[in-house]
């Protein structure tokens, strides 16, 4: 192939020959060449599945070939993610598919002909001492945006889209810099098919199965004898809502996960707890909700009357902003698909 170089040699970054839509990319770093590409090529794989190019690998340069839009979506995937490992990170299979991700929606967003394509990913990122997450989707982008600027962010959608993860992991982020006191973790007590009554112990080790993804995630932000130490002291704070009631949360990073299952008044009464200097993480899924048959959501009613409200952000998830098991989003669709099917059904009937 005959190509022209468009990129200096810079160890920072890949040289590109390229001719029309046929890149050829080489990176200095052999160790991170290796890396980047995966164990058998399985990244440059997944890329030629997503994207629907042709990606080969000869030596530390990998060779693109295919449409002109996927081969700069390839190409700008594989510089972000040398980078990420210039900077000491690592490339899993799901970083891969969100560089994928957030490469194309940067395409899809630009639609001015006018407009100049993005040369680079930029992702929003949360960090604590432990680990830096950062965003594998557009909404995750969105919405780990909307938690830095609003001092309340509704988070909604799909289960595995990252929603109470990211919103803990921007509340530990908050306590570390000092920008709260405290965290507040809370769940409604609601049951999905099995009785409180019948779990033993007292009454903290009856909710703490409701609260354990929480914690979970906490202990994935921070290291666990800070986390035990915070609980203990009360800088960290994990109960039920109904104990929310009467309180005033000031200075404080405030979470309510499962808000689905809120009741009108609950939620009302838990988002007038907002203080000073306090922010406030509402989660949910209004797909899953287990309140008794005839009982209206709460997070389904603020969302409707607190959309556009000022200081407010809304976030919503879809089933393609799923970052578990692909399986995962396949089985959200199909079920999204027949409920679909079923209200139509029944609104004909009525």
């Amino acid at each position: 192939m005959n190509g022209q170089e468009l990129v200096s040699s810079s160890p920072r970054h890949p040289r590109i020959a390229s001719d029309a839509n046929h890149f050829i990319l080489t990176f200095e770093n052999n160790r991170f060449a290796s890396e980047l590409f995966g164990q058998f090529d399985q990244n440059l794989k997944l890329l030629e599945e997503r994207l629907h190019i042709d990606a080969r690998a000869r030596g530390n340069s990998v060779v693109i070939s295919g449409d002109i839009v996927a081969t700069n979506q390839a190409r700008r995937t594989l510089d972000y993610l040398y980078e990420k490992l210039q900077k000491g990170g690592s490339v899993e299979r799901s970083d891969v598919e969100g560089a994928i991700r957030m490469a194309v929606a940067a395409d899809d967003q630009l639609s001015l002909p006018t407009m100049e394509r993005k040369a680079k990913l930029t992702m929003a990122q949360v960090s604590t001492r432990k680990k830096t997450i950062i965003a594998r989707t557009p909404t995750q982008d969105a919405y780990l945006r909307a938690l830095e600027r609003a001092e309340l962010v509704f988070g909604c959608g799909p289960a595995g889209t990252g929603k109470t993860y990211l919103a803990v992991a921007h509340a530990a982020q908050l306590l570390e810099r000092g920008m709260v006191e405290k965290i507040i973790l809370s769940r409604p007590a609601v049951e999905a098919g099995e009785r409180l009554g019948f779990l033993p112990g007292d009454m903290k080790e009856k909710v703490d199965p409701y609260l354990r993804p929480l914690y979970d995630a906490l202990y994935d932000m921070m290291p666990a004898d800070k986390v035990d130490r915070a609980i203990t002291a009360g800088v960290i704070e994990i109960a039920p809502l109904a104990f929310m009631r009467g309180r005033t949360l000031a200075n404080a990073a405030v979470i309510l996960d499962e808000a689905q299952n809120t009741t009108s008044m609950q939620m009302k009464m838990f988002l007038t707890r907002l203080g000073e200097n306090s922010r406030m993480i509402v989660t949910g899924d209004p797909s899953q909700i287990d309140l008794p048959r005839g009982v209206k959501s709460g997070l389904v009613e603020a969302l409707q009357l607190l959309n556009g409200v000022e200081g407010i952000s809304i976030v919503r998830f879809k089933d393609t902003d799923v970052v578990r098991h692909p399986l995962v989003g396949r089985i959200v669709r199909a079920y999204d698909s027949t409920y679909a099917t079923e209200t139509e059904e029944v609104s004909r009937q009525d």
